[in-house]
């Protein structure tokens, strides 16, 4: 879908994907210590949204126009110390500039042709500071078979070792699995990857 195609389908509604944050970022980012972080195709604004609420300085990129408007008119009704926390943009991840030392990089339901997705990928990576966590979950390649819902283009679909094998061992892999997750219409599977950048002078451990 391009920019147009997505600014339809969020004007059909008042918040597609809803208020509250994908419960899987709440669950691997709560424990986490606040900083700087950067939501991929954020959308409406959710997962930034709820990032800013506990203290993180947050940039959300999306190419939708519509989207980010959206986002930008939750955020105004937020109190002040959250909305000075975040800043949405109308941006291509694919080429915008991703700005740089992120404590924390999203890249959440973000479906792109492989090369796209290695480029974005690679940015995420350069974008981020020592220590700094690269997060990924999307609809994975089974669900076409397996699962329900999501994209029907096998192409934009990815399995958690692509996800993996996309890093080139630039980073140390914390969590590659599948998720299995309830939906009114079934079991829908995703792909989710959690890698943090390494220190300084550490080497990454090459699997």
């Amino acid at each position: 879908m391009d920019a147009a195609a997505w600014d339809e389908r969020y004007s059909q509604s008042d918040l597609v994907w809803g208020a509250p944050p994908n419960a899987v970022v709440v669950e691997r980012v709560t424990s986490l210590p606040r900083g700087r972080a950067l939501d991929l195709a954020c959308g409406e604004g959710r997962n930034a949204h709820w990032l800013a609420t506990r203290g993180w300085e947050v940039t959300g990129l999306d190419y939708s126009a519509v989207a980010v408007d959206k986002a930008r008119r939750v955020a105004a009704e937020a109190p002040r110390s959250v909305r000075e926390r975040l800043d949405y943009r109308v941006a291509d991840v694919t080429d915008a500039d991703l700005g740089g030392e992120y404590d924390l990089v999203l890249m959440i339901y973000l479906h792109l042709a492989p090369e796209e997705r290695l480029q974005v990928v690679n940015r995420a990576i350069s974008a981020l500071k020592p220590d700094g966590i690269l997060m990924i979950l999307g609809h994975d390649a089974v669900n076409l078979s397996q699962g329900v819902g999501g994209p029907q283009d096998a192409e934009i679909l990815y399995t958690p070792d692509d996800l993996v094998n996309s890093f080139g061992g630039r980073l140390v892999v914390e969590v590659a699995e599948r998720r299995f997750r309830e939906t009114d219409a079934g079991t829908a599977i995703d792909a989710l990857v959690v890698a943090h950048h390494p220190s300084l002078g550490s080497q990454v451990n090459r699997a």
